[in-house]
C-alpha cells in the first residue's frame, strides 16, 4: 500500500510539474530572451584598470570628525559616538537612507593631528590613523583591531580590502547557506565568494547555495585581539570575496555603483548590535501571541480545509497561535484576493478563530496579473505605480498570477497606495501577512530570475535603474504592509513576515529562511544560517519545520520540531508538491513528543517575552551564538551545532539520524541540565543524552528562569555552586501582551554567601503584576530552610509555593542550602 501511495504521489508531482511547465514555460522563455537583450548595456565590464585614491593633500577638521582630501578622491570621518564612525569616499552618490533610521547622533569630541604617515583622528575610545596613500588602521585602547587598504576604483564600482588575521571569524551577511564562521571553508586555493543580490534559488536551495533571498552588506569580525563590526551601506549589486593566502588573508567588497560608504563599530559583541540597530533600528515588540506556535502548509485551498486544520489542533489539544493562507487561497494567485466560493464564510469563520485564540495570515506576493479586468492593475496605471523601462513601457514578467506588473515601492506615492489595499483584508478578520516573492521574483528560463537591469526606479525622486533599487525592494513593500497596519490597526501591534529584504527590514518584518529542503543537512545549515541573521541585525527568524521541499521522516520532524521550539518564529509549513505535515502527521510517539514541546513553550513566554523585549530595547537576537557569553574563548568561535536563548538557555539540537547522545563545547561557568539538574563544568566537551524525547538543553549556572505555571509564575533559581560566592541578576518585561499601554518591569537580584541565597525583588511601572502568585523552585543543591521578609516558610521538594499572593510583591527570600 506504502509503495503504491508513493507511486500516486510521484504521478500527481509529475503532473503538476507539466502544469507549470505548460502555463509559465513560453512566456518565461521569451521574458528571458528580452531581458537579456534590454540588459546588454548594463552588464558590468571588467576592463577597467584599478585607480587609486592618489595622495593626501589636506584634512579639515568638522563639527564630529574631519573631511580629508586626496588626489582622485575624498574621505570624510564623522564620528557617531566614541566607538562608532561612518566613513565616506567618494566620487559616487550617496545612497538613499533606507537602512536608517532617524536619529539624532550627541556630539563627538575629536582630536585631528598630522603625523609623519598621513594623519591622526582620535575619540576617547578609537584612534584612526589615515595614511597618505588612503589607508586606514583603526584601534582601540587595547591595540589595532583593523587594517584596511587603500581603495580603488573600477570605472563606477569601488573596491575596499580590509586585511584579517590568521584566526580571525567573520559573521553575518544576512541570510546565508554558508557555514556560520563565513571564512570557514576558505582555503587558499579557493577563495569564497558571497554576492550581495537577493535572489530566490528556488528548488535548488541547499547549504552552498549563494546568493540568498537577504544579503546584507555586514559583517561581525572577532579575533584575539578583539572584535569589530562593518557595515557597507551601499544597496548596489556587490560581493565580498574571502582570500586566504598565507602572506596576506584579506575581505575584499566590491559594489558596481555609488560612494564607497561603510560604518565601523569596536566593542564586544553585544555593544556591536547595540549599536548597528540604532543606526538601522531595532524590531518593534510583537504582538505577545506571535510568540506562539503557527501551522501553515502551501495546498489548504479551502475554508473547509481549514478549519478541519484548526478542529484537529484543537481535538489533539495542540496550542495553535495562527494560521497561515498561501497563495492557493487566492484567486488565480491574484494579490489582495481571496475566492468567495472556496471561502464562503470568511469573515464569521476568522471571528471564530480569534475566540478561540487564533489568528489569520495572509500571504501577499508583490507581482499584479497585467489585466484590464483587475481594478488593481488599472488603479496603478493610473498612478504610473509599475516599474518601466526607460522607454515608458512597463516591465512585464511571468510569476504565479501569469503575465505581471511590478510596484515601484521606492516611490513614497506607490508605498502609500499599496498600504490602502490592506485594509478589506483587515475588515474580513486578517491579523498580518507574509510577503513571499519579493526579491523580487520572476519565472526565466535561464539567467537572473529577476526584473531586468535596465528597469527604471524612483527612488524617493531621484531616479535610478534595478542595479540600485533591487536589494531594497521587497524591504520598501514590507514597510508599506507595515505602515498599513499601524494606519488601520493603530491599537495593535503590527505583524508581517517577509522573505526578502536588506539592512533596516528589522523595522517592519520577521523573516524565515525560506525553501530549504527536507534533510539532516538543511537542518544543520538552519541554525548556522538564524545565527548570521541574529548577528545582521534581524533578531526574529525561523524555519519551516521539517524543510519546504521534501517529506522529512518522523524523527527529522520532531528533531526540527524541538529546534524550532527555542526559536523565535515557530512555524511549520511545506509546499504543495510534498505531502501536508502537522504535528500528528506521524502518529505516535512523535505527537505526544510534539506537544510536550508546544507546552514548554507556551511554559517559557515569560522568558521569551522578555528576549522579544530586549531585542526591542537593545538590538541583542534573541538566538545567540556560543561566544555571545565569552568571546575570547576561542573553541567556541567555530561553533554552530549549538546555541544559546538568551544568556541562560543552552540549546544543543540533534542534527544526525538516529543520535542518543551528543558532543557539546560548553562555554565557561557552570550549567544544569533543564530536565533533570545533572551539573557540569563549563569549559569543555561533554558528551549530553539525547533520547528521542529530548533536546539537550542546559541552565546556565547564575540564571533565574521564570516559567509560567498556569495562573501562577515560577522562578527557578540556578544558584553558583555550592559555597561559592557571587550574583546575578533577571529583568521580566509584562505587558498586556498587545498594543501600546502600559508595562512592568520586575527586577530580581541573586546572590550566594556560602550556603545563604538572598533574592530581593524590585519593581517598575504601572501594568499591574500579571500572575496570581509567584512560586521559587531552587535547582542543585538541597532546600533546608526559607524566609520571606523575615517570616519563616514552609518547603517542599524543592520548591517554596505561593511566595506573594496575587497583588502583592515580596521584597526579600532568604534561601539555607546544603549539598544535594
Amino acid at each position: 500500500m506504502r509503495a503504491a501511495l508513493k507511486q500516486l504521489w510521484l504521478g500527481l508531482k509529475f503532473v503538476l510539474q507539466a502544469l507549470w511547465f505548460l502555463r509559465y514555460s513560453p512566456y518565461a522563455i521569451w521574458y528571458s530572451w528580452q531581458r537579456d537583450r534590454r540588459d546588454r548595456p548594463y552588464q558590468p565590464t571588467t576592463t577597467a584598470a584599478p585607480a587609486s585614491v592618489g595622495k593626501g593633500i589636506q584634512a579639515t577638521p568638522t563639527d564630529r570628525g574631519a573631511q580629508f582630501e586626496f588626489e582622485q578622491a575624498s574621505l570624510e570621518l564623522a564620528f557617531l559616538t566614541p566607538d562608532f564612525v561612518r566613513v565616506t569616499w567618494q566620487p559616487g552618490r550617496l545612497p538613499v537612507p533606507y537602512a536608517l533610521t532617524d536619529r539624532d547622533w550627541p556630539p563627538v569630541a575629536v582630536d585631528l593631528a598630522e603625523q609623519a604617515e598621513g594623519w591622526r583622528i582620535s575619540s576617547s575610545d578609537l584612534t584612526i590613523a589615515v595614511g597618505w596613500d588612503g589607508g586606514i588602521a583603526i584601534g582601540d585602547r587595547t591595540g589595532q583591531i583593523r587594517q584596511e587598504q587603500p581603495p580603488q576604483r573600477l570605472g563606477e564600482s569601488w573596491q575596499h580590502t580590509a586585511l584579517l588575521r590568521d584566526e580571525e571569524c567573520l559573521y553575518g551577511l544576512g541570510e546565508r547557506a554558508a557555514a556560520f564562521n563565513l571564512r570557514a571553508p576558505v582555503t587558499p586555493e579557493q577563495p569564497k565568494t558571497y554576492q550581495f543580490w537577493n535572489y530566490d534559488p528556488g528548488n535548488i536551495y541547499q547549504p552552498g547555495t549563494d546568493p540568498m533571498y537577504i544579503s546584507i552588506p555586514v559583517y561581525m569580525g572577532l579575533h584575539r585581539g578583539g572584535s569589530y563590526l562593518a557595515f557597507y551601506e551601499n544597496t548596489f549589486r556587490g560581493e565580498l570575496t574571502l582570500s586566504n593566502s598565507a602572506a596576506e588573508p584579506r575581505a575584499t567588497a566590491t559594489f558596481e555603483g555609488g560612494a564607497l560608504r561603510y560604518y565601523l563599530a569596536v566593542g564586544a559583541p553585544p555593544l556591536l548590535m547595540e549599536r548597528y540597530t540604532a543606526l538601522t533600528g531595532r524590531s518593534p515588540l510583537p504582538p505577545r501571541w506571535a510568540l506562539g506556535y503557527q501551522q501553515s502548509h502551501w495546498g489548504y485551498r479551502t475554508e473547509a480545509n481549514l478549519r478541519q486544520e484548526v478542529q484537529t489542533f484543537q481535538a489533539e489539544d495542540l496550542p495553535l497561535s495562527a494560521i497561515h493562507l498561501d497563495i492557493d487561497c487566492q484567486v488565480n494567485h491574484r494579490a489582495f484576493t481571496l475566492d468567495p466560493q472556496r471561502f464562503p464564510d470568511f469573515r464569521q469563520f476568522t471571528a471564530e478563530l480569534a475566540a478561540a485564540g487564533v489568528r489569520v495570515i495572509a500571504i501577499n506576493n508583490p507581482g499584479i496579473q497585467h489585466n484590464r479586468h483587475s481594478n488593481l492593475f488599472l488603479e496603478g496605471q493610473i498612478l504610473n505605480a509599475f516599474c518601466t523601462y526607460a522607454s515608458g513601457d512597463l516591465v512585464v514578467a511571468p510569476v504565479w498570477p501569469g503575465r505581471s506588473v511590478f510596484p515601484d515601492f521606492t516611490n513614497p506615492v506607490v508605498r502609500d497606495w499599496w498600504s490602502r489595499q490592506f485594509a478589506y483584508l483587515l475588515q474580513v478578520g486578517v491579523t498580518g501577512f507574509w510577503h513571499d516573492m519579493n526579491e523580487p521574483a520572476a519565472f526565466a528560463a535561464w539567467g537572473d530570475p529577476t526584473l531586468p537591469l535596465s528597469t527604471r526606479h524612483c527612488l524617493e525622486g531621484r531616479g535610478g535603474d534595478h542595479r540600485e533599487a533591487h536589494n531594497v525592494y521587497g524591504m520598501l513593500e514590507t514597510r508599506a504592509a507595515f505602515e498599513s497596519l499601524q494606519r488601520y490597526r493603530p491599537a495593535t501591534r503590527p505583524f508581517v513576515v517577509t522573505r526578502s529584504g536588506w539592512a533596516g527590514m528589522q523595522r517592519y518584518a520577521w523573516t524565515w529562511t525560506g525553501d530549504i529542503v527536507s534533510t539532516w543537512e538543511a537542518l544543520r545549515q538552519t541554525v548556522a544560517t538564524i545565527l548570521g541573521l541574529g548577528l545582521s541585525g534581524v533578531a526574529f527568524c525561523g524555519s519551516d519545520i521539517g524543510g519546504f521541499l521534501g517529506n522529512p521522516g518522523g524523527e527529522l520532524y520532531l528533531r526540527w520540531f524541538q529546534m524550532a521550539t527555542f526559536t523565535v518564529f515557530y512555524r511549520t509549513h511545506s509546499a504543495i508538491s510534498v505531502g501536508h505535515r502537522a504535528p500528528w502527521t506521524y502518529g505516535e510517539p512523535y505527537l505526544s513528543l510534539m506537544r510536550r514541546f508546544l507546552r514548554l513553550r507556551d511554559q517559557l513566554m515569560p522568558y521569551l517575552y522578555t528576549l522579544a523585549w530586549e531585542a526591542s530595547d537593545r538590538g541583542y537576537p534573541p538566538v545567540r551564538p556560543l561566544f555571545w557569553l565569552d568571546p575570547k574563548d576561542e573553541t567556541l568561535w567555530n561553533r554552530a551545532d549549538a546555541f544559546c536563548l538568551g544568556d541562560a538557555l543552552l540549546v544543543c539540537p540533534v542534527l544526525a539520524q538516529g543520535l542518543r547522545s551528543r558532543p557539546c563545547d560548553l562555554p565557561p561557568g557552570n550549567w544544569y541540565s533543564c530536565w533533570d539538574d545533572t551539573h557540569w563544568t563549563g569549559g569543555q566537551t561533554v558528551e549530553l543524552p539525547a533520547p528521542l524525547e529530548q533536546i539537550p538543553l542546559l541552565v546556565r549556572a547564575g540564571s533565574i528562569l521564570p516559567l509560567s505555571e498556569g495562573e501562577d509564575l515560577t522562578l527557578h533559581l540556578y544558584p553558583p555552586a555550592l559555597g561559592s560566592q557571587g550574583e546575578s541578576q533577571y529583568r521580566l518585561y509584562s505587558d498586556a501582551g498587545e498594543g501600546y499601554g502600559d508595562s512592568r518591569l520586575d527586577h530580581w537580584h541573586l546572590s550566594q554567601q556560602g550556603q545563604t541565597l538572598t533574592l530581593t525583588w524590585r519593581s517598575q511601572g504601572d501594568y499591574p503584576f500579571p500572575y496570581g502568585r509567584v512560586n521559587l523552585h531552587l535547582h542543585g543543591p538541597a532546600l533546608e530552610q526559607a524566609w520571606v521578609d523575615g517570616q519563616a516558610v514552609a518547603v517542599a521538594d524543592q520548591v517554596l509555593p505561593a511566595a506573594a499572593s496575587q497583588g502583592k510583591t515580596f521584597e526579600q527570600v532568604c534561601l539555607q542550602i546544603r549539598a544535594a
